[in-house]
């Protein structure tokens, strides 16, 4: 069975330890800078054995080199990212398959944030580990894009089953259904979604994880091709790229 502990690290980052609770392995999904994911592993008595890598951005990555250190990790990450990341042992492609516990890890591309960025896809209990592609009710800002690039990998997310579990990189619910609203205020699921997330950052408690279904209702960066925002976005006629793109633009001005 799979357990993912959020410890929150920085502004709003969250370090994920990953831990197969039949096996007793355990892996870290990023590693921002900073000592709280050490202290975690040493409080709960946790031994990571691997360190599994997102994308190259250094709050994702600055704090390998002390997680290398403590521990005697095998890192993963994006073989297109691979020398922004130093000290990969095992660089990923999009498909490619590894051992987790008692499963199976997937590889799956999804650039834009950054141009190699990867998520990780565990799939006998589906569980998505996004970083920085998806977050719920929105998605990354478009750093390298292009945009058509960055549809593609996030549809490919979308078409994930509805029951998956899904974890991000940063804490950003709240902020997301703000914008979201501002474009698709009559959207119940929406509503109801941005209404849980209040409540749960007023009582402290993070609001990951989310399940899909509840994203391909309410996450209008998952949606491009929705009559409703086609109509607000004004992109009638236009592919759901550009769709894509004018809500990532209008998030960004936000």
């Amino acid at each position: 069975m799979l357990k993912t502990h959020q410890i929150p690290v920085l502004d709003s980052n969250f370090v994920l330890i990953v831990e197969c609770t039949e096996t007793g392995e355990v892996a870290i999904i990023d590693a921002p800078p900073g000592d709280e994911a050490i202290q975690y592993l040493d409080a709960h008595k946790l031994t990571p054995t691997k360190l599994l890598i997102t994308h190259h951005h250094w709050d994702h990555t600055d704090g390998m080199a002390a997680l290398r250190d403590r521990y005697k990790l095998t890192v993963y990450g994006p073989k297109a990212e691979e020398k922004d990341i130093p000290h990969l042992d095992v660089v990923l492609e999009d498909g490619d398959v590894f051992t987790f516990g008692a499963g199976e890890f997937e590889t799956i591309s999804a650039p834009g944030h950054t141009y190699g960025h990867i998520t990780y896809f565990f799939k006998s209990e589906p569980t998505l580990y996004a970083g920085d592609a998806l977050f719920s009710l929105g998605c990354g800002r478009m750093f390298d894009g292009p945009a058509n690039v960055m549809w593609e990998g996030l549809k490919r997310l979308r078409d994930l089953p509805d029951e998956t579990q899904l974890y991000c990189g940063h804490e950003y619910t709240v902020s997301n259904g703000e914008f979201a609203l501002s474009i698709d205020p009559d959207n119940q699921a929406l509503q109801e979604r941005v209404a849980e997330a209040k409540a749960q950052r007023a009582k402290d408690m993070p609001t990951l994880p989310t399940t899909l279904k509840i994203e391909k209702q309410a996450n209008p960066f998952l949606r491009p091709d929705d009559p409703g925002l086609i109509n607000t976005m004004k992109t009638q006629g236009k592919e759901a790229f550009e769709t894509f793109a004018a809500i990532r633009a209008a998030k960004d001005k936000f």
